[in-house]
């Protein structure tokens, strides 16, 4: 199949109709018809039957739609690519990095540069670890900030800061002199706790630490993000396991923080390709995201 014809095929399986696919691709109805037979002709077989004035996709059809769907995805990405290639100054400091570093961290950095660089325009958002790895190689984003070893082959990750894994508990659940020491992983056992179903590297291992307490900690409520089981320790729920960056949201005002006394260090990790060394700006904006994360960690 002819690369037009590729497209004619996905645009009809798309639409459900001829007219359809000319309208998404641009072109007119007879030339989507003459497309869409010509590739039938090479192929020797139909693509499409004709059920109730809709085309309905043959079986042979059907088992083309993994390999044509994954091949407009990647026409897309090329698009994608060259336009941003082609227009490098359209988006001077594009930032994506985790929810977490979204909620203060990464604004914080980006007020403070554009203080010192006040024409500097800027683009934010958040993706998952391996959205961001797709969005930098795509030229989308310039740097990435995340908490995981996305170990990308075509990504250099510099580690900007390091902190430890924190349990946080309602205002009042541990007394001053408690608050002074690390709480051993042991000392979680029969306790009620809010449970993160977080599917990364670290939830992982934090998972695999917990199953090894008896008796197990008591969970009632799972969480997806940080962000949810902070706020609802918050609001007197039991305990929860954190990165430092989230612990250290509201200034130790809404829940207590104390270190868990476990070898496993969080780093904060920014990302950016190999083949686009950074600009000043770029390394100055780092700069202040590693300024920023040393001082809210307290080791500033």
């Amino acid at each position: 199949m002819r690369l037009r014809h590729i497209e004619v095929f996905h645009a009809v399986l798309t639409t459900g109709s001829l007219t359809g696919a000319a309208d998404l691709l641009n072109i007119s109805q007879p030339a989507a018809s003459k497309a869409l037979q010509h590739a039938e002709q090479q192929l020797g077989f139909a693509l499409f039957s004709r059920v109730r004035g809709r085309l309905q996709p043959t079986q042979e059809a059907l088992l083309l739609r993994h390999r044509v769907d994954k091949i407009i995805q990647d026409l897309h990405d090329l698009q994608r690519l060259t336009a941003n290639i082609g227009d490098p100054e359209s988006s001077p400091l594009r930032v994506t990095c985790t929810p977490t570093l979204a909620h203060a961290l990464v604004p914080d950095a980006t007020t403070l540069l554009r203080k010192s660089f006040p024409n500097t325009t800027a683009e934010l958002f958040t993706q998952h670890s391996a959205e961001m790895c797709e969005s930098l190689m795509l030229h989308e984003a310039d740097i990435g900030l995340t908490l995981q070893n996305a170990g990308h082959q075509g990504l250099h990750q510099e580690p900007l800061c390091r902190g430890h894994i924190m349990v946080i508990a309602p205002p009042g659940w541990w007394s001053p002199e408690e608050l002074a020491q690390p709480l051993p992983v042991t000392a979680l056992a029969d306790q009620p706790m809010v449970g993160i179903a977080v599917h990364d590297a670290l939830g992982r291992m934090l998972q695999g630490h917990l199953s090894q307490v008896v008796p197990a900690p008591r969970t009632a409520v799972w969480v997806q993000t940080y962000q949810l089981a902070y706020s609802l320790v918050a609001q007197g729920e039991g305990l929860a396991l954190v990165d430092p960056f989230t612990a250290s949201w509201g200034g130790g005002k809404t829940v207590q923080t104390r270190p868990l006394k476990l070898q496993l260090d969080v780093v904060l990790h920014a990302l950016y390709r190999l083949d686009s060394p950074l600009n000043p700006l770029q390394k100055r904006f780092l700069g202040l995201v590693r300024q920023l994360a040393q001082q809210m960690l307290g080791q500033a």
